[in-house]
């Protein structure tokens, strides 16, 4: 399964800092991914829903270390490429990162609007 589109929405929170949306193989996408300033950095949060109890519960989440590495790894570099695009650090509307038809995902294929 490849990432064929990664779109970060920045939020400029105190700590979150974007949501993403990543579509993989042109067929089938992932909304509302959080990135997340934590003690050792950002990091990527899987979409959850709230349960009853009042815990949270992942909707999706990668099987294995290998594709959380690469999902992670991509969605992080999207973000920080949104950054730099936008130094206020928030979005007044939706930023779509793939408008910089030379980004490329960590595996050297070219990001797809």
């Amino acid at each position: 399964m490849k990432i064929t589109e990664i779109r970060i929405h920045l939020m400029g929170e105190d700590r979150l800092k974007a949501f993403a949306s990543v579509t993989f193989d042109d067929s089938f996408v992932v909304r509302n991914m959080k990135v997340v300033e934590g003690t050792k950095g950002v990091f990527l949060c899987m979409p959850s829903r709230k349960l009853p109890d009042g815990t949270h519960k992942d909707m999706v989440h990668p099987i294995n270390q290998e594709f959380r590495e690469y999902l992670e790894t991509n969605v992080l570099k999207a973000y920080e490429e949104e950054l730099k695009k936008n130094s206020s650090g928030a979005s007044e509307q939706t930023k779509d990162s793939t408008e910089d038809e030379n980004s490329t995902l960590q595996d050297g294929r070219n990001m797809v609007k």
